[in-house]
């Protein structure tokens, strides 16, 4: 992996994140970069976001380009494959070919499973934040989704609760802060109508907003005994990154693509 010798293998990464008025969110996202960064020595690891802070995935394209790159590679920090994979990031990689110098961009997969399995390191990365919340033994499980209007993105987020099931052999169900039902205090409430007594709520974000402070404060709310933290800047979380790099990486004829 960090030794990689492919062709682009040393070419810029671009990390994109969705924003965040709350400037923690930034915070994790730059602490991220850092650790891929750190994780892949001498390949040049950049923060953006597609709403709210600054800079844009277009600006950091156009930077890049204008600077000499002929090519990078942009990592969706998504953990569903919805409107803003679909939609906004392949946009603001066209407007940066549109209106900068010829830059050719490959997009990588989601962090989250899209139309593959879960990835083991994203499930090593939860039991990780579940760990440190310091739960002990719990009898059920809730996996806390931002939330999407997206079926196929719920039915993704229903993938990794399923891996949760089955790798700790506990009931486990999904709930989202915004957009879609359970929310989490009925998720909780629904496993300890079941029998559970000790329930726990992994935290299926990758910053730290409002959206986790909800989750936090109505999970305490409903009983649960512990709320893991948001993946940030799991090692996990950055070796799923660069593996993601890396998968792109490999292609040979490394074209421009949306």
């Amino acid at each position: 992996m960090s030794g990689a010798s492919w062709p682009g293998a040393a070419d810029p990464v671009v990390l994109v994140a969705h924003g965040s008025r709350d400037p923690r969110a930034a915070e994790a996202t730059r602490a991220l970069a850092g650790a891929v960064s750190a994780a892949r020595p001498g390949v040049t690891v950049l923060a953006s976001w597609l709403d709210h802070t600054e800079p844009g995935p277009t600006t950091v394209l156009r930077d890049l380009a204008a600077t000499g790159h002929p090519r990078a590679v942009l990592v969706p920090l998504l953990l569903t494959a919805a409107y803003h994979r679909r939609v906004d990031i392949p946009a603001a990689v066209a407007a940066a070919r549109e209106t900068g110098p010829p830059i050719a961009v490959r997009v990588t997969d989601v962090l989250g499973p899209a139309d593959c399995e879960v990835d083991a390191g994203l499930l090593a990365g939860l039991y990780r934040r579940l760990g440190e919340a310091r739960p002990g033994r719990f009898d059920g499980l809730v996996l806390a989704a931002a939330g999407t209007r997206d079926a196929r993105a719920r039915r993704s987020v229903g993938r990794v609760a399923a891996a949760l099931r089955a790798g700790l052999g506990v009931p486990t169900r999904v709930s989202y802060a915004s957009a879609a039902p359970p929310a989490v205090e009925t998720a909780v409430a629904r496993l300890r109508a079941c029998g559970a007594r000790r329930v726990a709520v992994s935290a299926y974000f990758l910053a730290p907003g409002l959206f986790h402070d909800a989750v936090v404060a109505a999970a305490r709310g409903a009983g649960a005994v512990a709320v893991s933290d948001p993946l940030t800047d799991a090692p996990e979380l950055a070796d799923l990154v660069l593996r993601r790099v890396d998968a792109v990486s490999r292609v040979a004829g490394f074209t421009a693509r949306p």
